[in-house]
């Protein structure tokens, strides 16, 4: 394998590996301050690439004021989707929760399913066919861009959990609910800029990546299984240990792809997955402390 090609799958494990990012990082954040597992985190990844399709291609918006109007929209629905459904869940058991994810997972694919139909669309805007080269690489700058995006939104989710009283309300309720209320915190508060912070960050994924990815109804399913073994691995509500691990995964999947079939690549995951729950059961990063 030349250099070109080895940075080619290099970057594009780079842009793969921020797609489980985004998603796993918004999943380990709801977990770690409302403990609840929403399994149709995928789904609202997949309404955030489908509502960025629909801006750009039938009404004309720009590619980059899509992105900002599809990230502040999933930040809204996941302050509705806590009101709604998730803080009626509070004290109700961990099975409800699973249950009632499940649910709205089936609903919101098989509602875009018989709204849009499966057929695969691709997002175009003015970048769609232009280039950083790099060397004998080409670098598409959708997928530069995308992972600038992350980046940023990274950097912005760090900075607020660990250098912001909000952030720090947040990361008090994950530890110990009781205790926060003691001092003052509102956990209500702080369990719904958690939601709308993970919802967020899937919308902002899904805008990011339909001039990448094609959109479908189905385009989430894949994902939130990856983005579960990736928290899993990083440690289950460990937010750095998400991104880590989630990165880690996309380069080792892009490498691996450019010598073994389709069926070991999408293994590679699963496998990690089950060495890690026999070998160090809280994870790589898992310290028993969540967010």
């Amino acid at each position: 394998m030349d250099f070109a090609t080895l940075l080619q799958l290099l970057i594009n494990g780079l842009v793969l590996g921020v797609i489980y990012a985004l998603i796993a990082i918004g999943l380990a954040l709801i977990f770690g301050v409302i403990e609840i597992v929403n399994f149709a985190h995928g789904e609202l990844y997949m309404l955030g690439a489908v509502a960025a399709y629909f801006l750009t291609m039938n009404l004309g918006i720009g590619f980059w004021a899509s992105i900002a109007l599809v990230t502040i929209g999933a930040f809204g629905v996941g302050i509705v989707l806590y009101e709604l459904l998730l803080a009626p869940l509070a004290g109700q058991g961990f099975e409800r929760s699973i249950l009632l994810t499940l649910g709205l997972s089936m609903v919101l694919q098989n509602g875009a399913m018989f709204l849009l139909t499966s057929t695969p669309r691709l997002e175009t805007t003015p970048y769609s066919y232009r280039f950083l080269v790099l060397g004998d690489a080409r670098v598409p700058l959708l997928r530069l861009f995308a992972l600038i995006l992350a980046l940023v939104a990274f950097g912005a989710v760090y900075v607020t959990l660990h250098h912001t009283r909000t952030g720090k309300a947040m990361r008090g309720v994950a530890q110990n609910r009781a205790a926060a209320l003691m001092v003052g915190i509102d956990p209500r508060a702080a369990a719904r800029l958690a939601v709308a912070i993970g919802v967020g960050l899937s919308g902002l994924a899904g805008a990011a990546l339909a001039p990448v990815y094609s959109v479908h109804p189905v385009m989430g399913f894949a994902f939130v299984f990856k983005a579960f073994a990736v928290i899993i691995i990083g440690g289950l509500g460990n937010i750095l240990g998400a991104a880590i691990s989630a990165v880690s995964l996309g380069i080792v999947e892009s490498i691996a792809g450019g010598f073994l079939p389709p069926a070991f690549v999408d293994a590679i995951a699963f496998i990690a997955m089950i060495l890690i729950l026999l070998l160090r059961p809280q994870g790589l990063f898992g310290r028993g402390v969540r967010v």
